[in-house]
């Protein structure tokens, strides 16, 4: 574990405005986290671009201050600050967010991080700061609070457990917790839950079809209206508008599985849809970082030869639109991913992530096997505004 260097001298958070500060912002978690041995380091290629206002498309609409944290001239901690104007105007609020929060273990660091991204919101009239969001819920969120010993999922963050102490230290409370649910890819095989499938599925009213990969813009942009439509109004939800989720796609179009990305139909008319990945995050973990280094495809090799071994899916989302709920869809839909995984050779799904206080789904986990694997927070604090 990194050791952190005494709790004396004095502080200083300053706003990144050079390229060198973006650089240290975007080193830190790579010097603090080195010697975590679940720690899954972000392609810098992917932070990179999701950093800069010219490729990432949240910048068009939302404000960003990104702020760095020295001691002594070493940089021992970052955060980001951020309004996101389309969340407010869909859910009919006024809140501020923070992100990429990375510090040593020190809460006078911590403190002087959060106040920095509380002054600047408030400033811009924000009463409330909610995070870690990087930057909406769309990308990684939450800070985990429970399940330290297991490897997070693809696209899912991992954190020091000293994180949500430094947190509550100062001054932040719990606002809603994020559940990590694994279930084995054998549902399939149920009999009980074949039987109620073979019912559902009596007369086609109700099917479920893979992605055609061949039609890859017209379909993720069927995937991002289903998405929105069955999925828009759950707490925290940002709705992805059309250029962010085409990069979301492009991302992932890679390590894609046509038959872990399903549309369930109700009289041949999409009404769902679930997104399940292969998790590449042992893969990832491999390729330390960076695919090239001096040149050389260093990490591409270590990534390739590490995917061959993967064994488990992520189910990222999936969702009904609200008048074809209750109908079966999503049992259908969860037998086709499950039967998909399972013949892909993973043994195991993690559905990431799930509301506590959806009590639909949780239940619905538990009965068919699920259990909760990890635990991740939302933060709250009151910003004081002028």
């Amino acid at each position: 574990m990194p050791v952190a260097p005494p709790a004396i001298g004095h502080v200083e958070v300053t706003a990144v405005r050079t390229s060198s500060d973006r650089a240290a912002f975007m080193e830190l978690p790579y010097r603090l986290h080195r010697h975590l041995p679940l720690w899954v380091p972000p392609l810098r290629g992917e932070l990179r671009a999701l950093l800069d206002p010219r490729r990432n498309p949240f910048f068009g609409h939302a404000e960003v201050r990104l702020f760095l944290a020295r001691r002594r001239g070493e940089v021992v901690g970052r955060i980001a600050a951020h309004t996101n104007p389309r969340f407010e105007e869909h859910h009919g609020c006024s809140t501020g967010f923070f992100g990429f929060f990375d510090t040593i273990d020190d809460v006078t660091v911590a403190r002087a991080l959060a106040d920095a991204a509380a002054t600047w919101l408030g400033g811009h009239s924000r009463p409330t700061m909610l995070g870690p969001v990087s930057f909406t819920t769309n990308d990684e969120c939450g800070l985990l609070v429970d399940g330290f010993d297991q490897r997070p999922a693809v696209m899912m963050p991992y954190t020091p457990a000293y994180y949500p102490r430094l947190l509550e230290r100062t001054g932040f409370t719990t606002a809603k917790d994020l559940l990590a649910w694994e279930f084995p890819t054998t549902l399939h095989e149920d009999p009980g839950l074949t039987r109620a499938a073979a019912r559902l599925a009596r007369g086609r009213a109700l099917t479920v079809r893979r992605v055609d990969l061949r039609r890859f813009a017209e379909e993720a942009e069927l995937i991002r209206t289903l998405y929105n439509d069955a999925l828009g109004d759950n707490w925290g939800v940002c709705p992805f508008e059309r250029n962010e989720f085409g990069i979301l796609a492009r991302r992932i179009k890679p390590f894609l599985c046509p038959d872990l990305v399903v549309i369930g139909q109700v009289d041949g008319r999409p009404a769902g849809f679930g997104l399940a990945l292969p998790d590449i995050a042992r893969a990832l973990a491999a390729a330390r970082g960076s695919l090239f280094t001096c040149g050389l495809p260093l990490g591409l090799a270590r990534f390739l030869f590490a995917r061959r071994r993967l064994d488990r899916a992520r189910l990222v989302a999936m969702g009904v639109s609200e008048e074809h709920r209750g109908r079966g869809l999503e049992l259908l839909m969860y037998l086709a991913l499950s039967k998909a995984a399972h013949d892909r050779g993973m043994t195991t799904t993690e559905a990431s992530w799930v509301l506590e206080d959806n009590h639909h789904v949780n239940a619905a986990t538990t009965r068919v096997g699920g259990r909760v694997t990890k635990r991740y927070r939302l933060y709250s604090r009151p910003v004081p505004t002028r």
